[in-house]
């Protein structure tokens, strides 16, 4: 089968890239599965193993599309009007906006995603750990750690600052700087803050390396959560907020979750969790593979014209921020 992977986003991954990294490691996916992939994505992309046409926001996505794919998988919303003669799909990575109407062939991240849009049709993220390299679950831990975009205030920055004073615990920020005017005037002065900005590779991997844990006090609907599997991957235990796609990724033994910040910074002085679960959750449930095959499955029923959600999906409640108490 010859797929066509269609993103807003250039490839490869630089830096950060959350959504960008699950959808190169999906592509490298289906080409061990035996499947030819084809990126639809952004000009100046590069791709050693696929054929990577640019992106031309001039003309319509349906004239951009070649004749000798099988299937389309689109990871944005190609629009109400869009009309394709091939099998497509698109997966939605992110919580909608209101009142916007999905393509009914919608996939989401997780089974509490799917659920906040009408639908049962899911697929869990995975990633490819060999680009992570080795986990080394016996170093020496320094500090704990937010990885996330910090400018958005339903990722909650401030809360985790606050939870790791409460704690008197060193906090490491990786998506953020320590003077935000993004999203309102925020000044972090408290020295045992370090903000490290938006960072990705070895600087990350590293950071990882050496925590203690992720305080991640998100105040949404978090749709799955690529910061979460990613800490546990090297080991780091989980110290969340119970929202969204998290009680699906954290386990009691991997983590804690509680929107009250005194439970959580207590969580953090009081309770032990063994790095090597941690380790193994993320490789056993939320890798590469396991998240190609589960697509793979969706592809045979979108190849047989079947329709995989009964009604085309949209978001059921309105947005706002949730729960926190100081």
């Amino acid at each position: 089968m010859h797929i066509l992977i269609c993103n807003h986003s250039p490839v490869p991954v630089f830096a950060y890239g959350g959504t960008e990294r699950v959808i190169w490691d999906l592509a490298k996916g289906l080409i061990a599965k035996g499947h030819i992939v084809s990126f639809l994505v952004p000009e100046n992309s590069q791709c050693s193993f696929a054929r990577v046409l640019p992106l031309d926001p001039r003309k319509t996505l349906k004239d951009q599309i070649p004749e000798d794919v099988d299937l389309v998988h689109f990871h944005f919303n190609p629009g109400p009007t869009f009309e394709c003669s091939k099998p497509w799909l698109m997966t939605q990575h992110g919580n909608s906006i209101s009142d916007e109407l999905l393509p009914i062939n919608t996939v989401f991240v997780s089974s509490d995603h799917a659920r906040r849009h009408g639908s049962q049709c899911y697929v869990h993220n995975g990633l490819d750990w060999k680009a992570y390299g080795p986990a080394n679950l016996l170093t020496e831990r320094q500090h704990y750690h937010f990885l996330g975009k910090a400018a958005w205030r339903v990722k909650n920055v401030q809360g985790a600052i606050d939870v790791s004073k409460h704690a008197n615990v060193p906090l490491v920020v990786m998506g953020g700087k320590r003077l935000n005017l993004k999203r309102g005037f925020r000044f972090t002065w408290s020295r045992h803050v370090k903000f490290l900005g938006m960072v990705g590779g070895d600087i990350k991997f590293s950071t990882l390396q050496q925590s203690k844990g992720l305080i991640f006090p998100v105040r949404w609907h978090e749709p799955f959560g690529l910061a979460v599997i990613e800490s546990l991957y090297f080991g780091c235990p989980i110290f969340c907020t119970p929202y969204g796609a998290l009680p699906e990724i954290v386990s009691h033994e991997c983590g804690f979750m509680s929107h009250h910040l005194i439970e959580l910074s207590e969580a953090i002085q009081s309770m032990e969790f063994n790095k090597a679960s941690c380790h193994q959750r993320a490789v056993e449930l939320f890798n590469a593979e396991l998240m190609t095959l589960r697509y793979l499955t969706i592809y045979a029923r979108i190849m047989s014209r079947e329709v995989i959600n009964n009604a085309p999906p949209i978001r059921q409640e309105p947005a706002a921020r949730l729960p926190w108490k100081k």
